[in-house]
């Protein structure tokens, strides 16, 4: 993972909005390993994905980095965080809506450790974006708590 965000930053001329797309490769459902839904695990991690957008709709970045998964925080730190988000949230303005499109519980993503992995996607519409579909992935930490892995804007 540190090396694809590595390889990312390198990248001559690579927009933030580039960079945090790429980052959120850990959210590709198609490649995802499918697994059986326990009890209440997609609802839990629902309920965590939306309590961290709540944080990031604050605009408070830095905390919304507090509450990633270790994998996340290994691969991209807290100011390069704040920068793409500034970069890609501001101009989209305030958040108007946001509904449950879609989750699916997996077990693996590509390049990601071991899961397992919430893909969760809200149909959201924003002050400057009509129709954006945000993709966040929460992982279940060794604690039993479910924190973002990875976050995507399209």
């Amino acid at each position: 993972m540190r090396e694809r965000v590595a390889s990312i930053e390198d990248r001559a001329g690579t927009s933030r909005r580039d960079f945090v797309t790429c980052l959120s490769a850990l959210s590709l459902v198609g490649l995802a390993r499918p697994r059986a839904a326990e009890a209440n695990e997609e609802e839990d991690a629902t309920t965590s994905a939306k309590a961290w957008l709540e944080v990031v709709d604050a605009g408070r970045y830095d905390e919304s980095w507090d509450e990633t998964a270790t994998a996340f925080r290994d691969a991209l730190s807290r100011e390069k965080w704040e920068q793409a988000l500034v970069s890609v949230r501001r101009p989209l303005g305030k958040c108007l809506s946001r509904k449950l499109k879609d989750r699916k519980l997996v077990d693996s993503l590509p390049g990601a450790p071991k899961g397992p992995y919430v893909v969760i996607q809200f149909d959201t519409v924003f002050e400057g974006k009509d129709a954006a579909v945000e993709t966040v992935t929460p992982a279940r930490g060794s604690d039993g708590r479910w924190l973002v892995a990875g976050y995507f804007i399209r």
